[in-house]
């Protein structure tokens, strides 16, 4: 059912169907898309160099004018004479668009202070007023809070580059704000702005150095030779409540634990599932194959001895701001360095609902069918928004006997 809700037969990624992208300006860059596209089968007329700054943060300008252009003339060039469905970003490209310079928002100012002055009236009203004017004002500013939420994401236009080239067929697209992914399963059933046709999957091939991206090249086949082997671990905050809820945290939290039991129904690995309050601490989780938990802003918790071919990711608000900061803790650059093959992160503060669906992500793996980028794409909300998978995009840890 899912399979049928991507682009063209239904089956997994071919090698074909991937652009391998690299920066002319970084040499090591342009060794590791050869070097890749050599070990997996893509066609040398799919490595495509690009000419841009070497760093991890670009202008809006520069990706407009050096990556986003350039990459809509190969694409209007090659299709429809080859069909590409993904791109793979290589180290040397930039990880982050910064926003234009941009003037002061009149409208989020003007809620910002209507957000103070309800907040003010509340703490000064104290039991002076009557249950039903309390109850009002609350109400007032819990839409005053929504509303400025919404537009505070609207306008932010900060982005990683990988969610940007997602769009990058969609001549209109918004620079502020993210768009609906049309291929989120959760989507499956709304009319989205932007069709299934103009939609690209995209993962990254980066991280602190160059040995590092080609031992998740090397790792990802042949983790994929021999299957992956080891332990589950998931780390939720709560103990499973089925009970309806409008906390967006009970929800996730929730996500994480049918992730779970998707696996363990999969019976590919042991699962263990943590439901107290404290992360895994080290020492906790050995021979770790999959792993998805919360929550520690940009301090990697050392729990874990990572399988060869390990997929997982924290989820937490900026843990993918940097793959090449020395010193840095965000959890996408430590796990790279500690062994894992793949994982996702966001390069700032993305929202909890624009984080990949658990259940989806974990339990399309399990099934061995789709590839790392399709159980990404289809278990991602939003697009041109702040998310980043960085992997092997043709991996699949658990092939499908039928395959």
């Amino acid at each position: 059912m899912c399979i049928l809700a991507l682009p063209g037969t239904g089956l997994a990624l071919e090698p074909e169907e991937i652009l391998v992208v690299a920066n002319e300006k970084s040499g090591e860059g342009v060794e590791l898309a050869r070097y890749y596209a050599r070990l997996r089968g893509i066609p040398g007329r799919n490595v495509i160099l690009l000419s841009v700054p070497v760093g991890e943060t670009c202008s809006r300008a520069d990706y407009e004018q050096k990556i986003a252009d350039p990459m809509r003339r190969v694409l209007a060039t090659i299709q429809p004479s080859w069909r590409i469905r993904c791109l793979v970003l290589i180290y040397g490209l930039p990880l982050r668009v910064k926003p234009p310079p941009q003037d002061a928002d009149a409208e989020v100012e003007a809620l910002r202070s209507q957000k103070l002055a309800l907040e003010e009236r509340i703490e000064k009203g104290g039991g002076n007023e009557s249950d039903l004017s309390a109850s009002a004002v609350a109400e007032e500013l819990e839409d005053v809070r929504n509303r400025l939420n919404q537009r505070k994401i609207s306008s932010d236009s900060r982005a990683s580059v990988d969610s940007e080239l997602s769009v990058v067929k969609v001549a209109d697209a918004p620079i502020g704000g993210w768009i609906e992914n049309p291929f989120y399963i959760g989507f499956s059933k709304r009319q989205t702005s932007i069709s299934k046709t103009e939609v690209l999957m995209v993962s990254r091939l980066d991280g602190p150095d160059p040995a590092s991206v080609r031992r998740i090249i090397d790792d990802s086949i042949a983790a994929e030779k021999k299957g992956l082997t080891g332990v589950a671990y998931f780390d939720a905050r709560w103990p499973m409540d089925e009970t309806a809820t409008s906390s967006a945290y009970r929800r996730y939290d929730r996500a994480i634990q049918r992730a779970a039991r998707r696996v363990k129904q999969s019976g590919r690995l042991p699962v263990v599932v943590d439901t107290a309050g404290a992360l895994f601490q080290p020492g906790q989780c050995p021979r770790a194959a999959l792993y998805c938990g919360w929550y520690s802003l940009a301090k990697y918790v050392d729990a874990f001895g990572w399988q060869q071919g390990a997929v997982g990711f924290h989820v937490a608000s900026s843990e993918c701001t940097t793959l090449k900061k020395e010193n840095s803790q965000v959890w996408c650059k430590r796990m790279i360095e500690e062994g894992i093959c793949a994982t996702v992160g966001p390069v700032g503060e993305p929202y909890l609902q624009s984080f990949p669906e658990p259940e989806v992500f974990f339990g399309l793996m399990a099934e061995g069918v789709l590839s790392l980028a399709e159980c990404y794409t289809v278990s991602l909300p939003y697009l041109s928004w702040k998310m980043v998978l960085i992997g092997d995009p043709l991996y699949r840890p658990f092939r499908s006997p039928q395959r």
